[in-house]
Order: structure tokens, then C-alpha cells, then sequence
């Protein structure tokens, strides 16, 4: 039995493409909504998930932040995809009659430009790829779909404008997902480590939480606050450092970090994928 890589969206996805990307011996396995690629992992129906966390243009993928801390699944890796964004129609179609077109809405606003230009209609669909999937049963010469190049080849449509999206540096970052940890040493630098706390209910805990990373060095790369079971008052926190537990300047800033917290636990250590060190190359020679 081959080994599968889960992920949210039909064929053609980003999610799909970052699968093929990252993982090319493992065979794409299409969910429904992340609460079944999630599930798919933790009975064993796949290995792995590729799930987006956040986006460089449309920020923080929300239901994650809330699915993540609930499961019992680990972060073993990251993976970058730019994202590319084609204009496509049914090959029959005369692009000068074409009068909305459909897609995702972060796809939709990530394309104004190519839309404001065309005069189109925006329709927002549940997702890039299956905007594509409908417009090639509609077979409507009237509609056009944004969608992947991918998309445009496994459902026959036809490519009218490439590469429409707005901003160039529009990147998704994906976290993929295991049902048991993978080991990564000290050693294996850069390393991420990954993690949700809530810190305790008295005057300054998030200061004094956050200040034993910058007493003992640590980079913290990412930190967001959402608020959890409906209640103003309770906030939880998702962080990324960089650096792994077992080095001393990380479990002192941890241990720091502990003491003033309800709730503490790491997602994930696991190695940084190579476009942090090119992202950072760039704003050097920047």
C-alpha cells in the first residue's frame, strides 16, 4: 500500500500542489474540510497532512489555530508555495463574454487588479479548485474560475490570463502533520519549534512570559492570540521560535515561559525549511 499525504480541497488544490512538491512519493489524498484530513492521519488512513497555516497576503488560515491544540496530531515539517493564480474558461469559450468569475475569496481579493481590469463579477466559491471542477460541468462560456495551472489541466479548461495575483511574494506556508513525532537533534539547525500556551490570569504574565526569550537569546518568529470557547477573557497564544528544546537557551526561556502560564504545549520540533534562509537573503540585499 502506497503511503498517502492528506489534504483540504479537491485535486488541484495549492494544498495538492504543495503535496506533489514536498512529498512526491506519497500519493495526494483528497478531504473534504481540515477536520477530515486531520482524522485521516489520526485512524491511520494517511501518514501525513499538508495543512496551511498562514499566508503571506491573506494572513493566518483561523481554524487551524483552534484544530491544532485540539488534536492529538505533531508538526514534523514545513513547506513554502507561491502561489500562482490563472484565469481559465471552457475551451469553447470567447473570453470578451466572459461576466463573473468564481473562486475562493482570498483568491478574489488576491486578484482585484486582473478583475477591476476585466470588469468581472466576483463569485466567491468554497474553494480555487472546485470553482474549476464546476465551471468545467457548467461548461458556462459566461463564467470564468481562478484557480491553479494544475486545476486548468485536470479539468480541461483553458488558461486566459497567467500569473493575475497582485503581489508576487504571495506564499503559503503549510505545516504538515503526523500521528507520532519524528525525531530531529539539536543539531540538525535551523530548527523550528512550534507551540500554544495561556498564560496565567494575573497583571503582566505575557511580558514576563515573553521575557525569557529575550533574556536567553531566542528568536520567536511568530506570535498570535485568538480568543478560545467563546470567552473575551481567555486568550490562547501560538508561537514559533527558532531553536530546539534540548538547547539550554531555549529550555531556559521555556521553563521561564512555563511559570507564568495555565497551558503549555509544544506542537512540534522540526527542521525550517530552506525559504526562511532565501526570505532572509533577500531583505539582506534588500
Amino acid at each position: 500500500m502506497s503511503l498517502k499525504i492528506a489534504y483540504q480541497g479537491e485535486p488541484g488544490a495549492n494544498s495538492h500542489i504543495a503535496c506533489l512538491e514536498a512529498y512526491a512519493g506519497h500519493e495526494p489524498l483528497p478531504c473534504g474540510t481540515f477536520e477530515d484530513a486531520f482524522q485521516a492521519v489520526a485512524e491511520g488512513e494517511a501518514s501525513l497532512a499538508m495543512i496551511p497555516i498562514d499566508n503571506s497576503v491573506a494572513g493566518r488560515v483561523a481554524d487551524i489555530h483552534h484544530l491544532l491544540p485540539r488534536s492529538s496530531l505533531h508538526i514534523v515539517g514545513e513547506h513554502f508555495l507561491p502561489v500562482h493564480h490563472q484565469l481559465m474558461i471552457v475551451p469553447e469559450a470567447d473570453p470578451a463574454k466572459v461576466r463573473s468569475v468564481h473562486s475562493h475569496v482570498h483568491a478574489l481579493g488576491q486578484c482585484r487588479k486582473v478583475i477591476r481590469e476585466l470588469g468581472l463579477k466576483p463569485v466567491v466559491a468554497a474553494d480555487t479548485a472546485g470553482a474549476a471542477r464546476e465551471l468545467s460541468q457548467t461548461r458556462d462560456p459566461s463564467r470564468a474560475a481562478i484557480a491553479s495551472r494544475l486545476a486548468a489541466e485536470i479539468y480541461g479548461l483553458r488558461m486566459i490570463r497567467e500569473n493575475i495575483e497582485d503581489e508576487s511574494h504571495n506564499t503559503t506556508r503549510f505545516v504538515v502533520l503526523s500521528a507520532s513525532p519524528q525525531e530531529v537533534l539539536a543539531e540538525d539547525q535551523p530548527v523550528i519549534t512550534t507551540f500554544v500556551f495561556r498564560v496565567r490570569n494575573v497583571p503582566a504574565a505575557l511580558y514576563k512570559a515573553m521575557g525569557g526569550f529575550a533574556t536567553n537569546g531566542v528568536n520567536m518568529t511568530k506570535l498570535e492570540s485568538y480568543q478560545i470557547e467563546g470567552q473575551f477573557s481567555a486568550t490562547q497564544f501560538y508561537a514559533d521560535i527558532e531553536g530546539h528544546p534540548a538547547e539550554r537557551n531555549v529550555r531556559l526561556a521555556m521553563e521561564e515561559l512555563e511559570f507564568f502560564t495555565s497551558y503549555l504545549r509544544v506542537l512540534g520540533t522540526y527542521r525550517a525549511s530552506p525559504h526562511r534562509a532565501e526570505i532572509a537573503r533577500r531583505l539582506g540585499s534588500a
